[in-house]
């Protein structure tokens, strides 16, 4: 699979070809700026609330190039992480220019005391993830593509933008027009 690929594209062209489900709460978000996007397969991680074990044992499990959870993970060739609740160590993240997508940030250190569970389904954000989920991730949102569909979806998101940058602003704008005034005559506005 060819990751760079799905980088190319932003979370929003490939929205346009996704279901509302396939796009995460937009409480999770980029914690520091500017950030390069994020994307790559994802190794899922399901810790409880405030016990990271499963974040620190995901570090030393996950395949280079996936986004996950945690930050030596960075060494490891992690792509990123993107985690349904708080972080700590932004700064240092920051400083190592490594994508972090969360709810926040706080001081307060997790505890290591709870199996949780690696490389299973999780949820996310509200979207279903399974292990290898295509992730990517930037300012503008997230969104997860299903394994088995994330060529098809690829494709579909590229030929779409491919059509999008050949139309000038009259000529979208015109179509615009057109849709809205019809919009417009069946709400009988």
């Amino acid at each position: 699979m060819d990751i760079d690929a799905f980088a190319r594209l932003s979370p929003t062209t490939l929205a346009d070809v996704l279901t509302r489900d396939r796009v995460m709460d937009p409480g999770i978000r980029p914690l520091w700026s500017p950030m390069a996007r994020l994307a790559g397969p994802a190794y899922t991680v399901a810790c409880p609330a405030g016990d990271n074990l499963m974040a620190h044992i995901s570090i030393h499990r996950a395949p280079a190039g996936h986004a996950t959870v945690y930050a030596y993970a960075q060494q490891r060739g992690i792509a990123g992480f993107v985690v349904d609740g708080v972080i700590r160590d932004l700064a240092e993240t920051r400083e190592r220019r490594f994508p972090v997508f969360a709810r926040g940030v706080i001081p307060i250190p997790g505890v290591r005391k709870t199996a949780g569970l690696i490389d299973v389904p999780v949820v996310c954000g509200g979207v279903a993830v399974a292990p290898g989920d295509v992730v990517v991730a930037d300012e503008e949102g997230i969104v997860v593509l299903p394994k088995g569909q994330a060529q098809a979806i690829l494709a579909q998101a590229a030929q779409r933008a491919d059509k999008d940058a050949k139309t000038t602003l009259a000529e979208w704008a015109k179509a615009h027009k057109t849709r809205i005034d019809e919009l417009t005559r069946s709400l009988g506005l």
